[in-house]
């Protein structure tokens, strides 16, 4: 067993143990393997060991990519310019970080062009950090009532970060809020709760989320555990 295969191995064991300890079944998590900065050829094997969803932050690295791993399911959770929304909607099955009005428009402009209905997660600021992207509440609750406008969008969730805190706990507030806010609007295609990264996806898991986006935790050597 190489490195990176320990270390998908830890990362799957420690979703289903966060699983069980919420009194979740771990079939209902998908593990998002966040391949930025990450050579082609390892991603490929990540993808020969099971993780054939896959996402870019950037639009540049998924347009170089995605033609090289035509089996992956890409998803998008960067922030989106509007001017990178064409080749977004191209290659990209899931765009997580949908978090204004313009891009929403933008984004159903290019899928109604390319006569397909692109699925989206609109992405919340749950505690409100100036240093991050997302909807506030108000914004959120605006846009859930626009989205009949846009026919070749289709919400599928919500995606949300938690602050960069030193001891981890104190993330599980931030994932209890915006997993209450995913229960407003949870129901029919609407079941995807995005959140939790590397640092945090266990805390994240115990409190909801359906997709955990997961990059160093499997990439990077020395974190299986």
């Amino acid at each position: 067993m190489d490195q990176l295969e320990k270390n998908i191995d830890s990362v799957r064991r420690r979703i289903a143990a966060a699983a069980q300890r919420s009194g979740r079944d771990a079939g209902e998590i998908t593990l998002v393997a966040v391949s930025k900065f990450v050579d082609i050829e390892l991603v490929r094997r990540a993808m020969e060991l099971g993780l054939t969803t896959l996402a870019e932050n950037r639009v540049q690295e998924l347009a170089r990519k995605a033609p090289l791993l035509p089996d992956a399911r890409w998803h998008i959770i960067g922030h989106l310019q509007t001017n990178k929304v064409g080749r977004a909607v191209e290659l990209a099955e899931l765009i997580h970080s949908v978090d204004s009005l313009r891009l929403l428009e933008a984004i159903d402009k290019k899928a109604k062009e390319l006569n397909k209905i692109q699925d989206i997660l609109l992405e919340v600021n749950i505690s409100s950090e100036e240093s991050k992207y997302g909807l506030t509440t108000e914004e959120f609750h605006y846009i859930i009532n626009k989205l009949r406008d846009y026919p070749s969008v289709r919400l599928r969730g919500l995606m949300a970060m938690a602050p960069n805190f030193e001891n981890k706990e104190l993330c599980r507030p931030v994932f209890r809020d915006a997993a209450r806010l995913f229960g407003e609007i949870k129901g029919g295609g609407v079941n995807i709760l995005s959140m939790g990264m590397s640092g945090d996806f266990e805390i994240a898991v115990e409190e909801g989320a359906t997709h955990v986006r997961v990059g160093s935790a499997i990439f990077k050597e020395g974190f299986a555990r």
